[in-house]
């Protein structure tokens, strides 16, 4: 039986097809699309550290800080929910901490197609491991921007006609069509025109439309996908066991349920395959 440790941290993707994902150690990075068709176990040791601080903590806030980091870091900030609250914009934010690494950065707006039509933003360089994380099966970019605030101007006329989040349960049962993106493209900038307008003339020399319709398409690492979906926690299940049948967005998907990586960083596992 192999047995690893590992402090859980979403897990890395590589674009192929199928995706690969990876959890990594202290010294070596599992690939866990190895672990397909296998039992595994997921045990929790109770002990919990900030993804940031390293510290011990015996709760989590927002994907894995301690209560002091949450409420000191730009990470956490509203605008990271809202980006068209952002500051980067209006100088709020001093030029040498986090908002101006992340978000005085160019972002694109994109459509998705994850459980149905959605609008989202990303910064460029998180191409196209943010859909992968949203377990999209298929993305176009529509609009590159200089920054988070405008792309969340942006995204704020838009989702008045599409979605700006995922149905996870549809998204892990897969019980979603593939569909023409660049015909929603065309639609949604004519429904939502009235609204970009005066946007896009504010900030001509900052947002361009994409002109190509070249439309990412996603392959994951499924065998069989769930008909419904069982959700684990370690905090009520501090052991987990089951066949691994898949691995979508940031979910491994076995037959005994589903568990979300990205909700537990910090948390300190032992995962036991065979």
């Amino acid at each position: 039986m192999e047995k690893y440790q590992i402090l859980l941290h979403k897990m890395q993707v590589k674009n192929e097809n199928p995706i690969q994902y990876f959890l990594n150690t202290n010294d070596q990075k599992i690939c866990m699309n190895d672990f397909l068709g296998k039992k595994i176990t997921l045990s929790f040791l109770n002990e919990i550290h900030c993804t940031q601080c390293d510290r011990k903590i015996k709760k989590t806030f927002q994907g894995g800080y301690c209560f002091p980091c949450m409420q000191r870091l730009n990470e956490c900030n509203n605008c990271m929910i809202h980006p068209e609250r952002c500051l980067v914009e209006a100088g709020s934010c001093p030029h040498d901490d986090w908002a101006h690494q992340q978000c005085h950065q160019p972002h694109v707006v994109y459509l998705a197609n994850s459980s149905g039509l959605k609008v989202g933003i990303t910064r460029t360089c998180n191409q196209p491991s943010r859909w992968i994380d949203q377990g999209a099966l298929q993305a176009l970019p529509i609009f590159t921007t200089a920054n988070r605030y405008q792309c969340g101007l942006i995204e704020v006329a838009i989702k008045k006609f599409a979605a700006d989040k995922t149905n996870w349960r549809a998204m892990l049962k897969n019980d979603v069509p593939l569909m023409n993106l660049v015909d929603a493209k065309k639609t949604i900038l004519s429904q939502a025109n009235d609204d970009l307008k005066p946007i896009l003339e504010k900030y001509e020399d900052a947002i361009a439309l994409i002109d190509s319709d070249h439309v990412f398409e996603f392959h994951y690492p499924v065998l069989q996908y769930p008909e419904k979906v069982k959700s684990f926690s370690f905090d009520k299940t501090p052991e987990i066991t089951g066949v691994l049948h898949g691995i979508k967005a940031q979910y491994l998907i076995l037959d005994t349920g589903v568990l979300n990586i990205r909700n537990f960083g910090g948390y300190l596992v032992e995962v036991s395959v065979g």
